[in-house]
């Protein structure tokens, strides 16, 4: 096997707290997080050195991005001598809150597992994900849990009902320490129940999970953009509306499919993308092998 390709789910936020500061500077928080059926499709070739290409993305294609990381955290925890090319073909949006980059390198580091045969246990390679960023071990996990400490500490939870998601990804983005900083700033007067949404999640009800559906950082993102969008949401029929994560992206809940499509359509002139897409269950997956 000299080639595999993978693909890797985006998530969202469905309901995020802020809960204080770790030793390290960065902010913890207690959240709720879905992976969804929009795909990262990342190809890993084996290769003597490393090489990276993400074509027709502004992403830049260089030591910092995240599939680059992963690749060279990947070599150095197993020891081996070995190296890659990595082809990223972006589908989620930069700077949205929906973890494209944390997917790419979710897909590294499952599809390095496979070509080299490394047998590393979803939690051995959790482990390695953790040294890429926070959102890399729900980006391997997939599926719905809790998340806590800075993002690493993981509970799985039932998977959602049959629903359908309405994403809207505006103009430009927001950059994750500029929503935090922003944050720090201005505080929020949401406090979302996470014990209540878990609760909901636990007994399949997406009309108890809809009131907590929250997200502190959305009050210091103040974009205009973002309230208009989730009143299109909410409009469209939406069960609930949110930012996702640090944003830029916003999205609603909707239990059928006609209403999501409806609320993507009407989303389009404020949105440089929409979306529609539903939760899945599964993480990075490789799809073919050569």
């Amino acid at each position: 096997m000299n080639k595999v390709v993978v693909h890797a789910p985006a998530k969202l936020n469905l309901a995020l707290a802020v809960t204080g500061l770790a030793e390290n500077g960065y902010h913890t928080v207690d959240m709720l997080m879905q992976a969804i059926s929009l795909y990262e499709r990342v190809e890993v070739v084996k290769s003597a050195g490393y090489s990276l290409r993400c074509p027709k993305s502004p992403v830049p294609a260089n030591d910092k991005n995240t599939a680059t990381k992963a690749a060279a955290a990947f070599f150095r925890e197993t020891g081996l001598l070995a190296g890659c090319d990595i082809t990223v073909h972006k589908a989620v949006p930069t700077r949205a809150g929906m973890a494209g980059g944390s997917a790419d390198a979710a897909a590294v580091l499952v599809g390095l597992n496979a070509l080299y045969g490394a047998r590393l246990t979803l939690e051995e390679l959790c482990e390695i994900g953790l040294l890429v960023g926070a959102d890399v071990p729900f980006s391997l996990m997939g599926g719905t849990a809790r998340a806590g400490g800075i993002g690493e500490v993981l509970q799985p939870l039932r998977p959602l009902p049959a629903c359908w998601f309405a994403v809207a990804m505006p103009v430009g983005g927001v950059s994750t320490p500029a929503a935090y900083r922003r944050f720090d700033e201005l505080g929020s007067p949401l406090s979302p129940d996470i014990d209540a949404a878990v609760a909901a999640i636990e007994a399949g009800s997406l009309t108890a999970l809809a009131p907590h559906m929250q997200n502190m950082l959305e009050f210091a993102n103040g974009d205009d953009t973002t309230r208009s969008l989730r009143a299109i949401m909410d409009t469209a029929g939406a069960l609930a509306s949110m930012m996702t994560g640090s944003g830029a992206a916003v999205f609603g809940l909707f239990a059928e499919e006609a209403a999501a499509r409806q609320a993507a359509q009407n989303a389009q002139p404020l949105a440089a993308k929409v979306f529609v897409a539903q939760p899945t269950a599964e993480g990075p997956s490789v799809i073919t092998a050569a």
